[in-house]
């Protein structure tokens, strides 16, 4: 099996093994499977992180509102009050306005009679509670970042280090942990516009973000090693060699739209005979008939 060693630029991904009688074209779009995907996971565990401290979404018209806007406005998170996490959930204010506060920290106190869980029943309620606007108890706030410390280590750019190699499986079972994960801490679902939920399903809209750029579509992906394209009519082997311990440093990218990679040559700065011009006395100088 050759090994690829999978960077983007200069930065290192992941390892991957391929056969050298694959065809690259099937190995070109496994690469970008296998790097799109470990993205996916990142964004998912950043995304439940916030989760994990803040609770659910809020409707895109209550996000960024104070919450005399909101009584103002009679605006309403009725996914709010379905979506309340596992052992009930308090408020814990998201200062940027994207998540509704309900996180569940559920918390002991000791009386005469021992333990006593305190829920969200217990404490006052503010404006902003009574109008939906609530996030998860200690120990399923657990539950998530502890499953987003394994997810993240599964695809971590640290398991080159170790010579693990990264296949698709690997990627699945972490979105698989991640999803299980929410659905314990939030067994009715998430609203259909948490980003969450919509990674889940497949129906993020990543456009006009940065993680949107980070995303190499598969038909347009492309592999190099030493300065070549790795072309995919062609096979593995026709690069590397017959030899199945062969090591490479493969660079993924997208492929340049037509004529990008040469579409400076019509910059001013690319003109090679303007220096030449400026010290003759003859930049622009413009020629007309008498």
């Amino acid at each position: 099996m050759v090994l690829l060693h999978v960077k983007r630029g200069d930065e290192s991904q992941f390892l991957l093994q391929a056969p050298g009688s694959t065809e690259l074209e099937e190995l070109t779009v496994q690469v970008a499977r296998v790097y799109n995907g470990r993205l996916k996971v990142q964004r998912l565990c950043s995304e439940m992180e916030e989760l994990a401290e803040h609770g659910i979404f809020l409707p895109p018209n209550m996000q960024g509102l104070t919450d005399d806007q909101i009584e103002e406005l009679k605006l309403k998170d009725e996914w709010g009050e379905k979506c309340v996490p596992s052992g009930g959930a308090v408020f814990k204010k998201d200062d940027i306005g994207r998540r509704n506060g309900q996180v569940e920290t559920g918390f002991c106190h000791v009386g005469q009679a021992g333990l006593e869980l305190v829920t969200s029943d217990d404490l006052p309620v503010s404006a902003s509670q009574s109008a939906g606007i609530t996030a998860p108890n200690e120990k399923m706030k657990q539950v998530l970042k502890k499953t987003i410390e394994e997810a993240k280590a599964i695809i971590s750019k640290k398991q080159v280090e170790a010579g693990v190699c990264v296949t698709m499986e690997m990627v699945k079972d972490a979105l698989d942990q991640l999803r299980g994960a929410v659905m314990i801490v939030y067994p009715m679902g998430l609203p259909p516009y948490d980003p969450i939920r919509m990674e889940f399903e497949n129906k993020e809209d990543l456009s006009g973000t940065q993680a949107g750029l980070n995303v190499i579509k598969e038909a347009e992906a492309q592999l190099w090693w030493a300065a070549k394209e790795l072309r995919r009519t062609k096979k593995l082997s026709d690069y590397v060699g017959k030899n199945e311990k062969t090591k490479i440093i493969a660079k993924i990218q997208q492929r340049l739209e037509e004529n990008d990679d040469d579409a400076y040559l019509n910059s001013p700065w690319a003109d090679n005979t303007a220096l030449k011009r400026h010290f003759h006395g003859v930049k622009d100088i413009k020629w007309r008939p008498r």
